[in-house]
């Protein structure tokens, strides 16, 4: 059974993958009303992979011989002004993220609940990846400027854009 600090700790997550995923359904709404298809497709997937984040917390404490909480939810800011600002919230927001896992992770180093510090560790690889697409995609925005065909091409093709993480690469010889 885990110790009442990392349950306490994790409910916490849980309670930030929920809101990130409606943060990202939010966006989702704001691009598609906005007539932005692939930026609509691609935030409703990442609040679709939030929830599953959260999913997976939920699973582990209940496993784990705790009760997961299931929280309610603020709702999020409802407006953006352009592209570049929703693609500045989501990378601020990843960066939060990450600071909350490392924080998780740090938790469990102190109170010697290697199990837990073991599961965390797909968080902190999804967020290296998570904080990698969020800054590429506000490269090429920075690129495209507010040229319309620029743009157009972007949202047509935001969801074939991925990132392969230094985290998950090899290293030539090793």
């Amino acid at each position: 059974m885990i110790h009442k600090e990392i349950e306490a700790a994790l409910n916490k997550q849980i309670s930030a993958e929920a809101s990130s995923s409606h943060l990202y359904l939010a966006m989702a709404s704001w691009a598609e009303s906005q007539g932005y298809e692939g930026v609509s497709n691609f935030f409703y997937g990442q609040s679709d992979e939030e929830r599953q984040h959260m999913l997976k917390l939920v699973k582990y404490v209940n496993e784990r011989g705790r009760q997961a909480h299931i929280p309610a939810i603020e709702e999020p800011l409802k407006m953006f002004d352009c592209l570049t600002h929703v693609f500045q919230d989501f990378l601020n927001h990843e960066v939060g993220v990450t600071a909350m896992i490392n924080d998780l992770v740090h938790t469990c180093l102190e109170n010697r609940d290697y199990t837990t510090q073991n599961f965390l560790q797909w968080y902190v690889a999804e967020q290296i990846e998570e904080e990698a697409l969020a800054r590429n995609i506000l490269d090429k925005l920075k690129l495209i400027g507010s040229d319309k065909a620029g743009l157009y091409l972007f949202d047509r093709d935001i969801n074939q854009l991925t990132v392969t993480s230094a985290a998950a690469t090899p290293i030539a010889g090793a």
